[in-house]
């Protein structure tokens, strides 16, 4: 009986100790149109004035279909704690986009950018950011 009260015990210690964890949304940045080809050619270093392809990976279906996009600049020229407000976009996401959105984005002035991507469903969280850098 003791055995079995040990085993018992270990048993739930590891389930409840167990570290899984779900996907989590995500941005990637590219230089090149996004393909199955050239997705793994990520990084987050531009030159002005060039496309700078994004996807975004939603691993959870969004219900109301809707995704709020913003791109902040950190410029600490702005009164408002260093940073700008530089681009906002909502995009409805189509039948065969409902776990991903990828676009293209033109920056022309040098600086620090971070991308936050909210849902309609819930607009108060964000689901991800990523930064990126923008200069010669």
């Amino acid at each position: 009986m003791k055995k079995f009260l040990t085993i018992a015990f270990i048993f739930s210690i590891m389930l409840f100790t167990s570290a899984c964890e779900a996907d989590k949304p995500g941005i990637l940045f590219n230089k090149y149109p996004i393909t199955k080809d050239t997705v793994m050619g990520y990084g987050n270093l531009f030159k002005p004035n060039t496309r700078i392809y994004y996807l975004v990976l939603l691993p959870e279906k969004i219900h109301s279909r809707y995704i709020f996009l913003q791109i902040i600049k950190k410029d600490n020229s702005e009164g408002r704690l260093g940073y700008k407000m530089y681009y906002g976009k909502t995009v409805r996401l189509k039948d065969e986009q409902v776990y991903y959105y990828d676009d293209y984005i033109v920056i022309s002035e040098p600086g620090a950018y971070v991308m936050q991507i909210y849902s309609k469903d819930r607009p108060q969280k964000v689901l991800t950011s990523a930064q990126f850098f923008v200069g010669e």
